[in-house]
């Protein structure tokens, strides 16, 4: 926390008049014009203002733009493609490759890329073990920003390229257990959040990572509740990486 600066007549400024004291402290620039409510959402006494050290995902959620949250009309989740595209070219379909990262004991039906079972030694939303085995459901694989949410803060506007991207990319994908990934839904880090409170501040910071990389914004609330995780790891770096923001044009979107 900054320290406080200290004023030099502390009594002089307390008598001023009301009027007089607002009037000296918007010609030092120190109330915002407009009342801060438009634009990012920045200095709004609605939206809590984010600190924290360079390179964090604290000082990252000061910078996204805080607007509300865009109809839901259009979406499908055709508009991000086919699912699972290798948009990375290495042969195997991104959901084989996050599965790959993601769980331990791996074993193959084809030798390299198609995951025939695993296991989640610990699984990031409820710190449970959870196992794969091809064709059953305990393991998904979780949009970290979910796509129902991007198309309302901001996907809805791109190109096909940049949604199937998205979609695709390591950064904003993770394996997780069925049942949490289905609770979770489309919902933000204002409507939910793991009940494995040890990763929250993982989670969150890989959320405001994605948000920033590819521009999405960010309700008041969720910025809110990304804050409230944040303030309790102000150090937690901005995970960085992922795919390219545009997959390449031989992929097509609905």
């Amino acid at each position: 926390m900054s320290p406080l600066i200290r004023s030099a007549s502390p009594l002089r400024r307390a008598a001023l008049p009301a009027a007089a004291l607002a009037a000296s402290l918007a010609l030092a620039g120190c109330i915002p014009s407009g009342g801060g409510t438009q634009g990012d959402g920045r200095g709004s006494p609605d939206v809590p203002t984010a600190t924290g050290e360079p390179g964090s995902a604290l000082a990252a959620l000061g910078s996204l733009t805080v607007k509300g949250r865009a109809p839901k009309t259009g979406y499908e989740r055709e508009r991000f493609g086919t699912a699972w595209a290798d948009t990375d070219s290495n042969g195997c379909p991104t959901r084989e490759d996050i599965l790959k990262r993601d769980l331990t004991r791996v074993r193959f039906q084809d030798g390299h890329c198609k995951v025939a079972s695993g296991e989640l030694t610990k699984d990031p939303y409820t710190g449970q073990r959870v196992f794969f085995r091809r064709g059953d459901s305990l393991v998904d694989i979780d949009h970290v920003v979910a796509l129902s949410d991007a198309w309302q803060k901001g996907a809805g506007q791109w190109p096909a390229a940049k949604r199937i991207a998205l979609a695709n990319d390591p950064l904003n994908l993770i394996a997780v257990g069925a049942s949490a990934n289905r609770q979770k839904s489309d919902g933000d880090a204002a409507t939910w959040l793991p009940a494995e409170k040890s990763y929250r501040c993982d989670y969150v910071a890989h959320q405001v990572a994605v948000k920033k990389k590819y521009g999405l914004w960010v309700t008041r609330a969720e910025k809110a509740a990304m804050a409230k995780v944040l303030d309790t790891c102000p150090a937690e770096k901005l995970p960085t990486g992922g795919n390219p923001t545009a997959a390449p044009p031989r992929f097509h979107a609905k």
